[in-house]
């Protein structure tokens, strides 16, 4: 009775987002407390139902209980235990009951972090996430069931999908489904404040270190799907801009600039209006990527489902959500004006031009993603948009975003003197840009101005990132003392720019010097690549929990020295008898070497592809830096004094009352 147990949860799950929506929406536009009060208990039943139907899924899996249709579509027997938890959301029905708990877990942690919240604050934004709630569990439970019974079950399962067979797959869901469904959060308190007509800098703090944490859960999701790409699909890519990538990078971008005009709106009260639409955007394009996934209109190795009645439904829902929040803005922002005062060249302006950049290149991006799906829903034919589409239109609306973000943070609020920066900044962009020249001159190609133009852009985010920092820490005595003064916040926002500039220093490296060969070895042959080369011993058989595989024997020789020992695997899983490439890498601060067989040949010979990628890891490092800083600046004790406040004033309160 497990699956009909979890069944039943989804669906008292269900009831309680209904009364989650309804009684407090209604008690804060009528003042009814006893209304409003609702919305906590309604939002904790519901994540507990919700939670319940969880586990309940995931026992079903790991019992075998192959009389549940998406555990016999999804699993098998030999699938080793750990591969069964991660199979709950290997696949639609699954997949979208994770993102039902996970905005249910986000739900219950608002009833739990916003003390500071009004009572009429709060009851709006539990019930705007209540209304969310409702279209995802009614999508769920008529269009996505994850308990139906097969009858008669049949004896054994049909296997998790063997691309998803890997720990990659196991952690790259749930934690971007955390920040797509977080976004949730900085949207439902935007559509609060518009609803409660109180657009002031306070929804701003309060829904900030949420959007951060989304951002960070995000961040790393994405890095963690890219690792698996590099590591998994066997071509030595990490981004192929493939149209599923692209929906989970086009929401970060935007919510990139949602914590930028966040902070500006909390600061200054400034760009009000413009924040509410960015909460609203990023939201919005967390659930085009659901529908992208879900729909059929794509085909992709990160696609879950082709049943174009849950693309339909998925379709209405966005409208719902899309068309009702743009309505409610234009109903209420021309009411709207901004207290704050500035002048053209001011902290205010730049963080507004790089806000409209991001939001520019988020467009791109979607217009690069839409454009062929439009066409062929149309009959006009089919194209394909690619990598040099993307590397055309992309590139040059970034360079303008790394040179604002190393000028923004030394620029004062309300007014800066645009002379005073330059003569300040001067030698940073000098030194970076010289710099930049000479090592590429001296070290890699001296024609690659593309490389020239990225390295002087990593440094000069470097150098800024240090000149802020030291003039805010330049304005005590003490250089210590200085250091010990700066907020975490200023830390998080330092630290995250040196991210973006690792980042950029492997992203151009990597895609410029990187080196491949495709090449019939045979045991005991040797392919050179850069000042390695790669001799292949052999192959042998392996046998796993439930595949067989060939497992190839190399050595890496750098003169005649060898540095590693790689094992590449061809894999062939027994139950959907899919052939698969396990490539083998050995790994560096440095370099990567990496080694994917292909096919079989002729007298023990194989078809082998080798590579040689340099400063790789440092892609997937300045994304950690970035999630750090982001951490960083979560853990300012301004957020947590929020709460005690609240708890100080509820306290006084209740003194006063008695």
């Amino acid at each position: 009775m497990t699956a009909e147990l979890g069944h039943i949860a989804l669906i008292m799950a269900f009831m309680m987002a209904l009364l989650q929506a309804g009684f407090p929406l209604a008690g804060a536009q009528q003042g009814v407390p006893v209304w409003m009060a609702i919305a906590k208990p309604a939002a904790r039943a519901q994540f507990l139902f919700l939670l319940t139907a969880f586990v309940c899924l995931e026992i079903s899996f790991i019992q075998n209980d192959f009389s549940v249709t998406y555990v016999a579509t999804n699993s098998n027997s030999s699938l080793p235990t750990y591969y069964r938890i991660a199979a709950v959301w290997g696949a639609h029905e699954g997949s979208m009951l994770l993102w039902a708990t996970i905005l249910g877990l986000w739900t219950f942690a608002v009833t739990l972090f916003s003390r500071s919240l009004s009572d009429e604050m709060l009851a709006r934004v539990l019930g705007v996430m209540g209304l969310v709630s409702i279209g995802i569990q009614l999508f769920i439970l008529t269009t996505s069931n994850p308990f139906e019974r097969i009858v008669p079950a049949p004896p054994e399962g049909n296997d998790l999908n063997p691309l998803l067979q890997d720990f990659g797959m196991t952690i790259h869901p749930p934690m971007l489904y955390m920040g797509y469904v977080g976004l949730s959060v900085a949207f439902s308190f935007a559509i609060a404040a518009l609803l409660g007509g109180s657009l002031d800098s306070a929804w701003a703090r309060w829904s900030r270190p949420w959007t951060l944490v989304a951002w960070i859960f995000l961040t790393f999701g994405i890095v963690v799907g890219s690792w698996w790409a590099y590591y998994e699909l066997g071509w030595g890519g990490w981004w192929f801009w493939d149209p599923v990538e692209n929906a989970s990078f086009m929401p970060w971008l935007v919510a990139t600039a949602l914590i930028h005009s966040l902070a500006v709106t909390e600061k200054r009260g400034a760009f009000k209006t413009w924040t509410v639409l960015l909460a609203i955007f990023a939201f919005s394009l967390s659930l085009l990527g659901t529908f992208l996934v879900r729909s059929g209109v794509l085909t992709s190795v990160h696609a879950f489902a082709s049943d174009p009645a849950r693309g339909l439904f998925i379709l209405i829902f966005l409208a719902v959500v899309v068309g009702g929040s743009l309505t409610l803005y234009a109903l209420r922002a021309p009411t709207v004006k901004d207290s704050a005062h500035y002048t053209l060249f001011s902290k205010e302006n730049l963080l507004l031009v790089n806000n409209i950049l991001l939001v520019v290149a988020a467009a791109s991006v979607l217009l690069g993603t839409l454009y062929p799906l439009l066409l062929d829903a149309l009959g006009l034919g089919k194209i394909s948009v690619g990598p040099p589409y993307f590397t055309a239109v992309f590139a040059p609306v970034m360079a303008p975003i790394f040179l604002l973000a190393g000028m923004a943070p030394m620029v004062p609020w309300r007014q800066g003197d645009i002379k005073a920066l330059v003569k300040r900044v001067a030698y940073v962009f000098e030194a970076s840009l010289v710099l930049g020249i000479v090592l590429v001159v001296t070290l890699l190609d001296r024609s690659d101005f593309v490389t020239m133009a990225g390295l002087s852009m990593a440094l000069w985010l470097v150098g800024s990132a240090g000149l802020s920092l030291y003039s805010r820490v330049k304005l005590r005595a003490n250089f210590w003392d200085g250091l010990r003064a700066q907020s975490p916040s200023v830390y998080g926002m330092t630290l995250a720019h040196l991210g973006a500039a690792v980042f950029l220093v492997g992203v151009v490296i990597s895609n410029h010097y990187s080196q491949e060969k495709t090449v019939k070895l045979a045991p005991g042959e040797s392919v050179e690549l850069g000042p390695y080369a790669f001799r292949f011993q052999g192959v042998k058989d392996v046998v796993g929990p439930n595949y067989r595989a060939k497992e190839g024997s190399f050595q890496v020789l750098k003169g005649d020295s060898v540095i590693a020992e790689l094992a590449p695997q061809k894999r062939n899983y027994k139950v959907q008898r899919n052939t698969m490439t396990e490539a083998a890498i050995s790994p560096g601060l440095l370099r990567d070497l990496y080694v994917a067989m292909g096919e079989p040949l002729d007298k023990g010979a194989w078809s082998v592809r080798v590579y040689y990628k340099p400063f790789m890891r440092w892609v997937w490092l300045g994304g950690l830096f970035m999630m750090a800083g982001g951490a960083l600046a979560v853990s300012d004790r301004r957020y947590r004094l929020m709460g005690r406040r609240a708890e100080a004033s509820e306290g006084a309160g209740v003194v006063a009352a008695s």
